[in-house]
């Protein structure tokens, strides 16, 4: 008799663990168990405003009783609120910010570690080297060219195909670019120069550049929808802007340009604050950015994703994106540099910034 309830209580252990293990292999939004959260939580990011609902939609509907308070802004202007409101800040959470600002925060330890479930899907180059990671990204976002090619064929002028030919004097007045300190995609264009050019190449370009330019706006959007809208006809922007305006039917092309693209993650972290009441919604809601689902929109939106797939191509992106992002991309000299690179870029070049957006 004894030996019979041996063996079924060996039997029982054993189906136990069998489903203690498909339980840990998913995802929070894969069960029942997170959906019995409640509260509120608060996040910060700078991802595209039309992006955001798109996004949220599998978080919501697995999380009714979880209301997201939602702070949106350009990455420059999110990233000084962080470090200006420190430790006391009211994010929870942030959420697609670029990774070299998340690194610029972590150095005044206003982040905490915590490694999202999936984490070990994402490719090493887009997530933080230790352990618990400190930032993990979601996609990246890229440096492309948007012509309007309708406005350079009125003028008689040829679609530019590298940044070198963006220097030609026939563009003067023509190009707008992203100010470095407000936008994320400004501060990685500048920061690529540099590393792909050498500093002071770097620098020399982008004094030539300047002649050329009209004015510097405070998002990394809004190039792409000036060349769209044939204000300006050539907008140094990001791919994705500009593959949006194409696909809304403006005459505009996204060029690749060969030198190669600069290149941010777009990435999430945990908030080290004072008050931690939030963080269980808060690893919630880290585990959630990256499941399959989002993944896929992320990739949809970007034409990228930094976990591995067969995702298809959306439809307008150019094609190899990654193959022309540069390879010796370097976030931790980006965040190291951050600041001195502001200081001189704005004693530049900043008389011609955009005072409003």
């Amino acid at each position: 008799m004894i030996k019979h309830i041996t063996k079924f209580v060996l039997v029982l252990a054993l189906m136990l663990l069998a489903g203690c293990g498909n339980s840990n292999q998913s995802s929070s939004l894969d069960n029942n168990e997170g959906s019995d959260l409640s509260g509120e939580l608060t996040v910060y990011t700078a991802i595209e405003e039309e992006l955001i609902p798109q996004y949220i939609e599998t978080f919501e509907a697995q999380y009714p009783d979880v209301k997201l308070n939602i702070v949106r802004d350009s990455t420059g202007v999110i990233t000084a609120k962080l470090l200006s409101e420190g430790k006391n800040t009211s994010a929870d959470v942030v959420w697609g910010l670029a990774a070299s600002s998340l690194l610029a925060l972590d150095q005044k330890d206003l982040l905490a570690g915590y490694t999202p479930e999936a984490s070990d899907k994402i490719g090493a180059s887009f997530k933080d080297s230790k352990e618990p990671l400190k930032w993990v990204g979601n996609t990246a976002f890229m440096t492309g060219v948007v012509v309007n090619t309708e406005e350079l064929k009125k003028k008689n002028i040829p679609v530019p195909k590298t940044f070198e030919e963006l220097l030609k004097p026939e563009y003067k007045d023509m190009i707008v670019m992203p100010h470095p300190a407000s936008s994320g995609t400004g501060f990685l264009t500048v920061s690529a120069w540099l590393q792909m050019m050498g500093e002071e190449k770097g620098w020399e370009y982008m004094e030539k550049l300047h002649e050329n330019v009209a004015t510097y706006t405070h998002s990394g959007s809004k190039p792409a929808k000036l060349a769209a809208a044939g204000e300006y006809p050539i907008g140094i922007s990001l791919v994705y802007s500009g593959v949006q305006q194409k696909q809304e039917g403006a005459p505009v092309e996204v060029i690749l340009p060969s030198e190669g693209l600069g290149w941010e993650v777009e990435a999430n972290a945990l908030i080290n604050k004072e008050d931690a009441k939030n963080e269980e919604l808060a690893k919630a809601f880290l585990d959630w950015a990256l499941t399959d689902d989002v993944m896929k929109k992320y990739y949809d939106a970007n034409g990228f994703s930094t976990m591995e797939n067969d995702f298809e191509i959306p439809e307008g992106f150019p094609a190899n994106v990654d193959e022309k992002m540069y390879s010796e991309n370097n976030l931790n000299w980006a965040a190291e540099n951050r600041d001195s690179i502001l200081k001189d870029w704005d004693a530049k070049f900043n008389a011609k910034a955009e005072q409003e957006e």
